[in-house]
């Protein structure tokens, strides 16, 4: 299954806090049907089919237009292993089992 990170980061809004986009963005991915997610420090992780992943991009890269941002930078990479079923838990438990 193909893994998104992404982060959107609104530009030009006048201040250096950036969480209130970014709980903006996880309130459309709650709202998403068939996918997982993750924040992290730096963006979110999220797992889904291809299709869903890109349209979820697409909708949170409007999110901060939506709250009054005037340029936004979005960021994305995606996963997609074709051999063989990936999760965002099996990464994790892949690096934890070499630790």
């Amino acid at each position: 299954m193909p893994i998104m990170d992404i982060t959107v980061i609104p530009l030009g809004t006048g201040s250096t806090s950036i969480s209130p986009y970014v709980a903006a963005c996880h309130r459309v991915l709650a709202e998403v049907e068939g996918i997982k997610y993750q924040l992290t420090p730096m963006g979110t992780a999220i797992e889904g089919e291809l299709e869903v992943l890109l349209a979820v991009a697409k909708k949170l890269h409007e999110v901060p237009f939506q709250e009054g941002a005037q340029r936004v930078a979005t960021t994305i990479k995606i996963d997609d292993r074709r051999d063989k079923l990936g999760t965002m838990a099996g990464k994790l438990k892949a690096v934890k089992e070499k630790l």
